[in-house]
């Protein structure tokens, strides 16, 4: 039974529909709030839905916006500004995904792989809400990080009342989600299971797509199979879950599939949104590399009007999500509304550039021209854009042994470092690093990182590059200069000893390295779990370590030319054409 009551939030009153049951068309029945003014006229819907849990949403009302590193920073807390959203005159529809909080049905797996799809449930949400008494019958979507996922799988669908939708922080290649060059990431974790910093999701009824579709044995096999792996055994956590993993059944799933392939493909947002021809705004920060990296692919398939805004530094935004709501009202003023507020007279891509601070607009990503240059390591951990002459019986290879972290707690890290710039260089786009190493493993872990170091030392990093040594390969047909592919659907041992060419991508970045700052890159198979930019995530958001004592030798030499290869830019588009 629906239950009506007024609340007030500062100076408004607020209408709240609490409970309201929606029919989906098996019959199951998802539960939704619906916040709105206090008279009963008929206004645009925004619907914000995950699996979090409605109440917890409800805290936007009483919980003031929580920052990183504050320990009241709760990652779930995504659904906007309530109070906002009613003050522009707009319905709030918050709810429960199948399976979760107060609503019917079983989840299975991540994002219901192998059950019923959560975008046929959200295009049934979607129609259901415009036929209410009190929307116009125009819905758009709200809400970041998993809600801007399914914002992404709604419109896949298309509901013909989902007029558009602004999307922020979403994660839509499902594997680059959990795995960042095939090693494997902790943040899902966290905000699956509800720990470090996020209360997870609102388990009702969900279960293990691997559980639902192999027998006992297969799966004991497959099991087995996996802690088979030192990196998984070494960890007590991951040992649990694959143990026991009644109550982990997300995060089983996501330890089990390890490659790439028809698991994580079946529903990837990015093939989906081939479907998308409503309009669509995506906004995303840096300092996330894989989530950017995500958006730029997404925006890049979508064919109908489309906006792609990237944000300042640093990564996470508030906990309630409060920010961003300014460029979303406008963009549902115009195409709910109805307003012709110029917006869309304006480029479709905006990028904030670090360093300059400037915000550089244009018609495509990247929104300049830009020229690829190699910059070499070098002996005495220099970077230079002259290549090594010496052969490595002279320069001799930079090394370092990593302990696991089980018998130690030091992450050995090295780094290069160029001179310190003489004028402003910009870089804007994607890069690589091509690293000659030589392991007495047959695996490793590769983490990269690029900062930009003030004369002081201060620093902000700039981006990161992954890859697990075993996925080196590279698919040839898609990688080009500045941009490689791997396609981890299957792991390669490496032969201990010998020298292999690795080659890191890049997320995508906007940096302009000001007069008297360097760029340092920093390398390590581990990573420290606190430093100067994962203090602003949540606890979570750390990659599992390497399980094994590996030597790792960098070879930096006339026939071993290990380098970043980055993208410098030149003249815009427009300069280009004399526009």
């Amino acid at each position: 039974m629906t239950d009506f009551q007024t609340i007030r939030a500062g100076e408004q009153t607020i209408s709240v529909r609490k409970d309201l049951r929606v029919p989906m068309r098996d019959g199951a029945e998802l539960a939704v709030d619906a916040y709105h003014g206090a008279s009963d006229k008929q206004r645009p819907a925004l619907i914000a839905m995950s699996a979090y849990g409605k109440e917890l949403q409800a805290l936007a009302l009483t919980t003031p916006p929580q920052r990183r590193p504050s320990p009241m920073w709760d990652g779930c807390i995504e659904a906007g500004d309530i109070a906002r959203v009613v003050k522009e005159d707009y319905v709030h529809v918050i709810g429960d995904m199948r399976g979760t909080g107060d609503s019917d049905g079983v989840m299975i797996g991540n994002y219901n792989f192998g059950g019923v799809s959560q975008g046929q449930d959200l295009y049934d949400l979607v129609e259901w809400v415009a036929a209410q008494s009190w929307c116009d019958g125009n819905v758009g979507m709200i809400g970041i990080s998993y809600f801007g996922s399914m914002q992404v799988l709604a419109a896949a669908e298309r509901p013909p009342h989902l007029k558009a939708i602004f999307v922020s922080g979403g994660h839509y290649d499902f594997y680059e989600t959990t795995y960042h060059g095939g090693i494997m990431w902790f943040m899902p974790r966290a905000a699956r299971e509800g720990r470090g910093g996020d209360s997870g999701i609102a388990h009702t009824n969900i279960k293990s797509r691997m559980v639902e579709t192999h027998s006992p044995e297969e799966l004991k096999k497959l099991v087995d199979e996996r802690l088979q792996d030192p990196d998984v055994a070494a960890w007590p956590n991951l040992v649990h879950v694959l143990k026991y993993p009644k109550n982990r059944e997300f995060w089983f799933d996501i330890v089990m599939n390890h490659l790439d392939g028809d698991w994580y493909e079946e529903r990837n947002p990015i093939t989906l949104a081939e479907n998308i021809d409503i309009p669509v705004y995506l906004q995303i920060d840096q300092g996330r590399g894989w989530t950017l990296d995500g958006h730029i692919e997404l925006f890049d398939v979508l064919k109908g009007p489309k906006k792609l805004d990237i944000g300042s530094y640093p990564p996470m935004q508030s906990r309630p999500w409060v920010e961003e709501h300014d460029k979303m009202f406008r963009w549902y003023e115009y195409w709910l509304k109805g307003i012709d507020n110029g917006i869309m007279d304006e480029p479709a891509v905006s990028t904030f550039v670090e360093g300059s601070r400037e915000v550089v607009t244009a018609a495509q990503w990247p929104p300049k021209e830009i020229d690829y240059k190699s910059l070499y390591l070098r002996p005495r951990r220099k970077l230079s854009f002259e290549p090594e002459l010496m052969g490595a019986e002279h320069a001799a290879p930079d090394g370092f042994y990593q302990a696991p972290l089980t018998v130690t707690d030091k992450v050995e890290v090295l780094n290069w470092n160029t001179e310190p710039f003489e004028e402003p260089t910009e870089l804007i786009g994607t890069g690589a690093a091509h690293l000659f190493v030589e392991i007495d493993q047959i695996d490793t872990n590769f983490i990269l990182r690029l900062w930009d170091e003030a004369p002081g030392g201060a620093r902000q990093l700039i981006t990161s590059g992954y890859l697990k040594a075993s996925h080196r390969e590279l698919d040839e047909t898609r990688t080009t200069e500045g941009n490689p592919y791997h396609p981890h659907t299957r792991a390669v041992p490496v032969e201990p000893g010998k020298i292999e060419e690795y080659v890191l991508r890049l997320y995508p970045f906007a940096a302009t390295f000001q007069p008297g700052h360097r760029l340092v890159v920093e390398l390590s198979n581990d990573e420290p779990l606190a430093d100067a930019h994962n203090a602003l995530l949540p606890p979570d958001a750390f990659h599992l370590p390497v399980g094994r004592p590996v030597t790792h030798k960098i070879y930096r030499d006339a026939a071993h030319p290990s380098r970043l290869v980055l993208p410098f830019t030149t003249v815009t588009a427009s300069e280009r054409s004399g526009s």
